[in-house]
């Protein structure tokens, strides 16, 4: 495997001259000022970590063009590990426990050559250095790539596979025998094997990607499902007796009372998984059998989707983007439960997240902070709620204000009055269409003549799986066929897949892996708000839409169909189609 594509080559100093200091080259590079090379600088104080670390800790530059700098002041090529696919050779080369400890990742190794090819934050370590080369043997030439060490763990990880011998901790418990593959896996030595299982299940559920991570006591056993794509999966059955043990960990490490065993309470967890950091919100809730606790993954890694990887097409990002281009008004995020809208708005902030915007946000609670965004956690135990929020953030000078949730009269004028007054407001609703919101803004109290020219735009949205690409099976659409009849008559001829009943072992036997988001924009013009005013009906709002070419959620779903990304069955279990048929 060759990793030219992903290397950059470093640009040397002129013959005579000192290499720049890193803190010089970020600020000739214009990614930092001095007053934040010198926070970074009494942090690394402080903490004792590598000025580059500090910086990115401080949200000051990111992971990669931190790598671009570092290879710059240290003359050394640097490698996105990213892109790199897995080459068994390299790997075969250097063992786990090696690549570990000197957070050392083989690239790649070319067999004519003897190269081995390593990436490594430190690839002037001389002690790592001398002990790989023992190891490998002196007939192969090592060549150093400069990478992040968050993307050296990473892709350890990954690539290596993770073990976690959840049967052999509970033997160990059962037994007392050491369980030496779960320490192993560790890195701060020996620990108590129930601390080692509750680590290893919430690594586990990470891994797989879950969402969210349910332990469910019943009469004699404990439940363990994750929640993957949408969709609840039992992983595990322990026996009754480890659970209360369990649960004082879990309570420990959320930051609850572990004497309270009669009441909810809520708590955050924070670990260090595959090389980065995931939090988990986590909530206790007394039940018949014992105390039920759930825990929220709230991976920033994958919670924060890049504003370009939407998934819209072209137009749908042409009418967003003349959305966000009004400077005040509301636009709305709308759908269920679980259907990511607090992940779109998140991804529409972070593209419009400049130093030149004050962006503030009021949350229930705050699931994953971002740099320069003033976010405000709302929860019982704080002394605001929504509507006193928002008034409050309005005198610290928002450009754009995120509000939640849109649940109630007082939160629904302040949001509104707000946008009145020359900003910019984000907010969730719960309607089942962007259609439908309007009546759902009426009901909470709000006129037609105050939301007429001040709602910018609505999105309704709803998640569906993707078809496992390992196992999908074609179906061709004929003349008078389901999918013929849903998507209609340019889609006969055409290939669209349906998920295999099995499954396999890459979506782990679902047939699905994965989602992905249907939307429907509806931009406002001044006729839409004539007929809000005018208290139009459904029907007359739909006709209009539909004349200015407005394309409803199953259209969009349906589009997806074709694109061979989800199934015709997938769509239709999140919006009705029969109206289609």
């Amino acid at each position: 495997m060759s990793d030219t594509p992903t290397a950059a080559a470093p640009s040397a100093p002129p013959a005579g001259q000192a290499p720049m200091r890193l803190g010089d080259r970020l600020q000739h590079m214009g990614l930092v000022s001095a007053d934040q090379i010198q926070i970074a600088l009494l942090e690394q104080r402080k903490t004792g970590k590598q000025l580059g670390d500090a910086l990115i800790a401080l949200g000051f530059v990111t992971e990669e063009a931190m790598r671009e700098a570092l290879g710059q002041t240290l003359g050394q090529q640097t490698i996105q590990l990213q892109t790199v696919l897995a080459d068994p050779e390299a790997l075969a080369r250097l063992p786990k426990a090696m690549a570990l400890r000197f957070q050392v990742f083989p690239v790649s190794f070319q067999a004519e050559t003897q190269k081995l090819v390593l990436a490594s934050p430190k690839p002037n370590d001389i002690i790592a250095g001398d002990q790989i080369r023992a190891h490998v043997g002196l007939g192969v030439s090592i060549s150093w790539r400069l990478a992040s060490a968050a993307d050296v763990l990473a892709a350890i990880d990954q690539f290596y596979g993770y073990e976690l011998s959840i049967d052999g901790i509970i033997q160990e418990i059962e037994t007392g025998q050491i369980d030496m593959a779960s320490l192993s896996q560790g890195q701060g030595g020996y620990s108590h094997p129930v601390v080692r299982l509750v680590d290893a299940l919430l690594s586990d559920g990470v891994h797989k990607l879950a969402s969210d991570i349910h332990f469910e006591p019943e009469g004699q056993f404990l439940r363990i499902r994750y929640r993957i794509d949408g969709v609840l999966r039992q992983v595990r059955v322990l026996h009754g007796r480890y659970w209360n043990a369990m649960l004082v960990r879990l309570k420990l490490v959320a930051g609850m009372n572990i004497a309270e065993s009669r009441a909810p309470q809520d708590g955050r967890v924070s670990l260090s998984i595959g090389g980065r950091s995931v939090d988990f919100r986590a909530a206790v809730q007394p039940t018949i059998h014992g105390e039920n606790f759930v825990l929220r993954v709230l991976d920033a890694k994958r919670g924060i989707v890049e504003y370009s990887k939407l998934g819209l097409t072209e137009e749908q990002y042409y009418l967003l983007d003349l959305m966000l281009a009004r400077p005040e008004g509301i636009i709305l995020v709308t759908g269920p439960t679980g259907s990511g809208k607090t992940t779109t708005l998140y991804s529409v902030l972070s593209h419009m997240n400049e130093e030149s915007v004050n962006i503030m946000t009021l949350e229930d609670p705050v699931e994953y902070p971002i740099t320069r965004i003033r976010q405000t956690s709302i929860s019982d135990g704080s002394k605001i709620d929504f509507s006193d929020g928002v008034r409050s953030l309005m005198r610290q000078d928002p450009d754009i204000i995120l509000v939640g949730e849109v649940r109630d009269k007082d939160t629904a004028e302040m949001a509104f009055r707000a946008a009145m007054t020359g900003h910019q407001v984000f907010s969730t609703l719960h309607t089942n269409s962007a259609l439908r919101s309007f009546q759902r803004i009426k009901d909470l109290g709000v006129s037609p003549e105050v939301m007429a020219g001040n709602i910018i735009g609505i999105v309704a949205q709803r998640l569906v799986r993707r078809v496992c690409t390992h196992c999908r099976e074609e179906v061709q659409v004929t003349e008078g066929s389901i999918e013929a009849r849903l998507i209609g008559a340019h889609a006969i001829g055409r290939t669209v897949y349906r998920a295999h009943p099995g499954g396999c072992e890459a979506c782990g036997f679902q047939g699905y892996r994965g989602r992905l988001a249907i939307m429907e924009l509806l931009r406002m013009d001044s006729m839409l708000d004539e007929l809000i005013t005018r208290n139009a009906t459904l029907g007359e709002l739909t006709a209009h839409a539909m004349a200015h070419g407005f394309v409803p959620m199953a259209e969009d779903g349906l589009r997806r169909v074709l694109e061979g990304i989800t199934t015709v069955e997938e769509v239709g279990r999140v919006v009705d189609l029969t109206t289609r048929l």
